[in-house]
């Protein structure tokens, strides 16, 4: 049981920490940015080509992959989604729009890099660390620490920063915002920059671990996104508790079943929760809210 605990904890905080990356962009642009994956995916290749094709450093490769992942989110912004809402694009065209982008992003990563599982490790796979009868790698270990202290800052600094209480007055209501002098395009902007950097180490996170092929970004977003909903959308606490709600059931699905179950519990919770507590742990219901 020891080990089915460490891969829970493990398991939710990369959940964690693409579903705050997620619900930067959701909030303030109010639809589902599917593309989000493409982002996940793209730093997890960029990497791979810094440190294994190029041979840099992984100290210049890793830094490098999560700067090109952020202005590949922002230009994304910039070039089909802001375009898309000075025409007075509907949620739902905005949300199969970025299906179709995912699709096209995802192909180029096939034709780039191909289909086949890639990884960014160079030594031996090792064993782990032993921690009471259970194996935890090292890279488990840091995808760990480092995604709870990315939430913390991440926290803090929508909290606390004006750009962060920007963020919140978009998500809020973009038409006031705009009228009391705040740019909404701008802050939207800002919120897929910080969005995509943080699912970019999620997706570095995870390649390390796993490897990575042209699809992994997709499942991973799933799972972010079902966290967030079954949570409760605007609700950090929700988010927390929907995240590892999310890993207990997987793992001890897994355990107890077979772990081919993963996928199915995953969408039953979701339904069951869509049928009977649509709002999630928190209950709150924000303003506006579509998909």
């Amino acid at each position: 049981m020891n080990q089915i605990l460490i891969n829970i904890i493990y398991s939710a905080s990369i959940y964690l920490l693409i579903a705050f990356s997620f619900s930067l962009v959701y909030y303030t642009t109010k639809f589902f940015h599917f593309a989000h994956a493409a982002i996940i995916t793209f730093s997890a290749y960029f990497t791979y080509y810094f440190f294994q094709q190029l041979n840099f450093s992984i100290w210049i490769a890793v830094p490098s992959a999560i700067i090109l992942s952020v202005l590949l989110g922002m230009l994304i912004e910039l070039g089909i989604y802001k375009q898309l809402r000075k025409k007075n694009t509907s949620p739902l065209l905005m949300l199969i729009a970025s299906l179709g982008l995912y699709v096209v992003l995802q192909n180029c990563i096939s034709m780039l890099w191909g289909d086949d599982t890639k990884s960014i490790r160079t030594g031996e796979v090792k064993v782990g660390n032993e921690i009471f009868g259970a194996y935890i790698t090292d890279i488990q270990i840091i995808t760990i620490v480092l995604s709870f202290k990315l939430l913390v800052l991440s926290l803090l600094f929508y909290r606390y920063t004006k750009l962060g209480r920007q963020m919140r007055a978009v998500a809020a209501n973009s038409e006031l915002a705009n009228i009391v002098g705040i740019n909404s395009n701008k802050v939207i902007l800002w919120s897929f920059g910080i969005g995509s950097g943080l699912a970019a180490v999620a997706g570095i996170l995870v390649a390390s671990d796993t490897g990575l092929t042209p699809t992994m970004g997709f499942n991973l977003l799933l799972y972010g996104v079902v966290a967030m909903i079954i949570g409760g959308v605007g609700s950090t606490w929700g988010l927390i508790g929907g995240a590892f709600l999310l890993a207990t059931a997987q793992h001890l699905t897994a355990y107890y079943i077979d772990s081919k179950w993963m996928d199915a519990i995953t969408y039953i919770i979701l339904i069951l929760f869509l049928i009977w507590k649509p709002l999630g742990f928190s209950g709150k219901r924000l303003k506006k809210i579509e998909i």
